[in-house]
């Protein structure tokens, strides 16, 4: 799915985006969102989980993000805190990590690395 980037406020995508996910019932539902923007992440992924639930058609069964990808990771160094954030506010976990412009730049996250990073 996407929300055409930091759209999470506007109503009509989010309740189509809701219909979307009714009507095809996918596997898994994940929220992709840029490392670099901080807590604003956090903002765009508890409104997005908030609306796709909320804005369900009233038949069907309300859907909530079943994780999270994070693209531009590699540029963040020591900033991971937002993504921890990402993880608290949802309880879903960082499925995949983007470090590059390409689908073998998807990484599984190093939970170490950023537990380390966070610590500094």
């Amino acid at each position: 799915m996407c929300d055409s980037g930091r759209m999470q406020d506007n109503e009509p995508l989010m309740r189509s985006l809701a219909k979307l996910i009714s009507v095809n019932s996918p596997d898994r539902i994940f929220f992709v969102g840029e490392a670099l923007v901080g807590n604003d992440a956090v903002d765009q992924l508890t409104k997005f989980d908030s609306a796709i639930s909320q804005l369900a058609p009233p038949q069907s069964v309300p859907r909530r993000v079943d994780g999270i990808i994070l693209t531009k990771f590699d540029t963040i160094d020591d900033k991971v805190g937002a993504a921890v954030s990402m993880v608290y506010a949802t309880g879903q976990p960082i499925v995949f990590v983007g470090v590059g412009q390409t689908y073998m730049d998807l990484r599984k996250v190093n939970t170490k690395a950023l537990v380390n990073a966070l610590l500094k």
